[in-house]
């Protein structure tokens, strides 16, 4: 298998995309460190999962599993993180930072009028907690001169919200992947790569509790704004992430891939 023997750390990994990261590195032979703020964060939208606990899905595939909860955007609890994985594992192979999103009741948020506190809210649970993970997983990177890192960023990251709101959002992810850029260009000399990927509407379990009960209909209005004329899935990242943490993009770093079936190229 392309991962055997190579260790993978997934923030906010107990649910939608995170969980799809999470086995699709399993799936590729990877030992997965779970990392959730709670690890049965697969509850709160109610998401089928095919076990007791995502950390239990991992160990059916093969391969060993270690669930910790953390905050991701806290300093103390990110270096706790990282060195328990060192402790149980002995190296840290591949990082996705994951954890962050949209989080109500800020997620509407207005460029000329969002409140400090809940911007910098935001940006701490996305640019923040992106920031610390790869500042605490780079000096095991660089000691083993070698690694990958995938940040996950957004299409509202990189178009913005037409429409209004989501400022502080948008703000947050585009930072993420200016950070990418720089941090790749820091870590490349020590044969790190650090990419990511900008999902679009991608229809995971929270994204469903999102459309509401005229789910059909919601979707299918979405999806006239895309180019593809669907709604991504977790797996159709997942492939993504896992091109990035492969052989197959050995001399790709810096990059961000979007995800969101054309929709960076649509004007509205």
């Amino acid at each position: 298998m392309k991962l055997a023997g190579q260790v993978a750390l997934v923030t906010g990994g107990s649910r939608g995309l995170g969980r799809a990261y999470v086995l699709r590195l399993a799936g590729l032979g990877a030992d997965v460190v779970v990392n959730d703020i709670r690890l049965d964060a697969w509850r709160e939208f109610g998401e089928e999962i095919t076990a007791g606990s995502v950390e239990e899905e991992v160990r059916r595939l093969g391969v060993r599993a270690l669930g910790i909860e953390a905050d991701a955007s806290d300093p103390a609890q990110v270096r706790a993180m990282v060195d328990r994985t060192l402790s149980v594992f002995g190296r840290l192979d591949i990082l996705i930072c994951n954890a962050g999103g949209q989080l109500a009741p800020v997620e509407r948020s207005f460029a000329s009028s969002i409140p400090m506190e809940d911007y910098r809210f935001i940006l701490d649970v996305n640019l923040t907690a992106t920031v610390l993970c790869c500042q605490a997983a780079a000096a095991p990177m660089k000691e083993q001169r070698s690694g990958r890192i995938v940040n996950v960023a957004s299409q509202a990251g990189l178009r913005g919200n037409l429409t209004g709101g989501m400022a502080a959002y948008c703000v947050a992810k585009a930072g993420i992947v200016e950070y990418t850029r720089v941090l790749a260009g820091e870590l490349g000399p020590f044969g790190v790569r650090v990419n990511c990927i900008a999902p679009g509407l991608i229809l995971t379990s929270r994204a469903n509790a999102q459309f509401g009960r005229h789910l059909p209909e919601n979707q299918e209005r979405a999806a006239a704004g895309i180019p593809l004329r669907r709604l991504g899935t977790p797996e159709d990242c997942a492939k993504v992430v896992e091109f990035l943490v492969t052989d197959l993009s050995d001399y790709v770093t810096g990059q961000c891939i979007p995800v969101c079936g054309g929709m960076v190229l649509s004007p509205s």
